[in-house]
C-alpha cells in the first residue's frame, strides 16, 4: 500500500475493500521512522479519530467524496487549523492556526484526512532547496545526499518516499515543478488564479485581496490522474468572487496518445541541459513518437525563452515588491508578460501540449551546491510568465529528470492527460531504489 496512488486508495476505501484507519495509522508508522525529514508535524490522534470515522461513514452506506479517507500531508505554509503555521521561522515556532487555508477546506470537503505538514525552506525562499532554521534541512528520498528541492521540498520528498498519498505546494518560481523533478513525482502548477490563496501567508492579520500572480497553488503526486482529482476539488472562486461565477475542470482535448499535436525543445543554448536529462527526455520523446504522437520542434513564433526568463525574474520582485525602478520599466514588463501570454494562445490554437525540460539539471548535492544555481528557473519561467498551467512529470531512472508538460491556459486536463497518456508508452512513477 505504501506506494499506490491517492486514486487507488480512494477507490479502495469506497469498496469497503481498504480501511482508512489502517492506513493512516501505517502511515503515521512510515513518518515517524522516516530520515528524511519530509514531514515536520503531525497530528496523530485527531488523524485516527476522523479516519475511523471515515470507515464508519463506509460502512453506514454514506454519499462520501471522491478523497474519502485518504491520508495526506500539505505544505507548512498552508494553514491547517490547530497545526502551526512556520513557514520555517523560529519567530513563528508557537503560532497555531485557528481556521483551515482555502485548499485544505476543501480537501476536508472532498473527504481527506489531512495528517500533518510537510518541511519548506525558510520562507520559502529557495526553489532549490529545503531547509530552515525551525526544523532543519530536509532529503531526497532518491539519495539523501542530495536536495530534494525547493520550497515545496518537503511535500515532493514525502510524496516519492510513501509518507503521503498526496500533497499540496505552492509555486512562486518552480516550488512545485522543481522538487517534483527532483524527487520523481508528478507536479502541477495549475492555470494561474485557479486555486485560491486564502490561508496561504505568513502568521499575521488576514490578507486583503492583492496580487496573487505569479504565486500557485497546486498538487504533488504519484500518478497525473492524482493531479486531476485534487484540482478537481480545490479549483475555483473564493469568498465574494464565488458569488458570481462557478468554475469547473475543463475536459482534456485528446484522449489518445496519436491525437496529440506536441511541440518539442528539450534544449537551448541559453540554459543548457546536463547529459543525464538530455538523455532521459530524448528518450521520452522518441518513444511517444514511435507510439504515434506527432511531435513538431522549435519554440513558438514570438517567445523568446531568454526574454521570457528575465521578464519572469522581474515579475517575482515585483511581487515581493523589490523592485525599484520607474513607473516606465514596469509598463514595460507588463507589456512584455501580455505579449507573451498572447504568443502562447496563438501558438496553442494548433498545438496541444508544450514539451520541455522542467529543470535543467538532475538533483545536485547538499554539499557543494549548484554553479549555474540561477539557472534552476529558466525552463519553468516559460510556463509561469504567461500563467499557464504545467505538470512536471518523472522521466529517466534511479536520479530522475523532470519532463514538463505545458498545457494552453484553462485547459489543465489537456497538460494533466497527457502526461497520464505518456506514463503509459513510458513508465511513471518509480520508488525510490527501484
Amino acid at each position: 500500500m505504501t506506494f499506490r496512488t491517492a486514486t487507488e486508495v480512494a477507490a479502495g476505501i469506497r469498496r469497503g475493500a481498504l480501511s482508512a484507519r489502517d492506513l493512516t495509522g501505517e502511515l503515521l508508522d512510515r513518518v515517524g521512522k522516516s530520515p528524511l525529514n519530509a514531514v515536520v508535524e503531525t497530528h496523530r490522534d485527531v488523524a485516527l479519530k476522523a479516519a475511523e470515522e471515515a470507515d464508519r461513514a463506509v460502512a453506514r452506506g454514506d454519499d462520501v467524496g471522491p478523497l474519502h479517507g485518504v491520508p495526506m500531508t500539505v505544505k507548512d505554509a498552508f494553514d491547517v487549523e490547530g497545526m502551526h503555521t512556520t513557514w520555517g521561522e523560529p519567530a513563528f515556532a508557537e503560532h497555531v492556526a485557528d481556521r483551515d487555508a482555502a485548499v485544505v477546506e476543501r480537501l476536508r470537503a472532498a473527504g481527506a484526512i489531512v495528517v500533518g505538514k510537510s518541511n519548506v525552506h525558510h520562507m520559502l525562499a529557495d526553489f532549490g532547496r529545503t531547509v530552515n532554521p525551525l526544523y532543519g534541512r530536509t532529503l531526497n528520498p532518491r539519495d539523501p545526499a542530495r536536495t530534494p528541492g525547493g520550497s515545496s521540498g518537503g511535500a515532493a520528498a514525502a510524496v516519492a518516499a510513501g509518507l503521503s498519498y498526496l500533497e499540496y505546494g505552492s509555486d512562486l518560481a518552480g516550488s512545485i515543478r522543481i522538487p517534483a523533478a527532483y524527487c520523481g513525482v508528478y507536479g502541477l502548477k495549475p492555470t494561474a488564479g485557479t486555486v485560491p490563496l486564502r490561508g496561504f501567508q505568513p502568521p499575521g492579520p488576514p490578507a486583503g485581496p492583492g496580487r496573487d500572480f505569479p504565486s500557485a497553488a497546486g498538487p504533488l503526486a504519484r500518478s497525473a490522474a492524482d493531479l486531476r482529482l485534487a484540482l478537481g476539488v480545490t479549483g475555483g472562486p473564493d469568498g465574494a468572487e464565488a458569488h458570481a461565477y462557478s468554475w469547473r475542470l475543463a475536459p482534456p482535448r485528446r484522449t489518445r496518445p496519436a491525437d496529440f499535436r506536441v511541440g518539442v525543445v528539450l534544449d537551448d543554448p541559453r540554459c543548457p541541459v546536463t547529459g543525464e536529462v538530455g538523455d532521459a527526455l530524448s528518450d521520452v520523446v522518441d518513444a511517444l513518437a514511435r507510439a504515434g504522437v506527432r511531435v513538431g520542434e522549435g519554440w513558438p513564433d514570438g517567445v523568446d525563452p531568454a526574454a521570457q526568463a528575465e521578464s519572469f525574474g522581474f515579475q517575482v520582485e515585483l511581487f515581493f515588491a523589490m523592485h525599484e525602478g520607474d513607473l516606465a520599466g514596469v509598463v514595460e514588463q507588463e507589456r512584455r508578460r501580455l505579449a507573451s501570454t498572447a504568443a502562447w494562445a496563438r501558438y496553442f490554437r494548433d498545438t496541444d501540449v508544450f514539451l520541455c525540460p522542467t529543470v535543467f539539471t538532475t538533483a545536485f548535492p547538499h554539499e557543494g551546491g549548484q554553479s549555474r544555481y540561477d539557472d534552476q528557473v529558466f525552463w519553468i519561467a516559460q510556463a509561469s510568465l504567461p500563467g499557464l498551467p504545467a505538470v512536471s512529470a518523472p522521466a529517466g531512472g534511479a536520479l530522475p529528470a523532470g519532463l514538463q508538460v505545458v498545457g494552453p491556459a484553462h485547459e489543465d486536463d489537456t497538460a494533466i492527460t497527457f502526461a497520464e497518456l505518456a506514463a503509459d508508452v513510458v513508465g511513471g512513477f518509480v520508488p525510490p531504489g527501484e
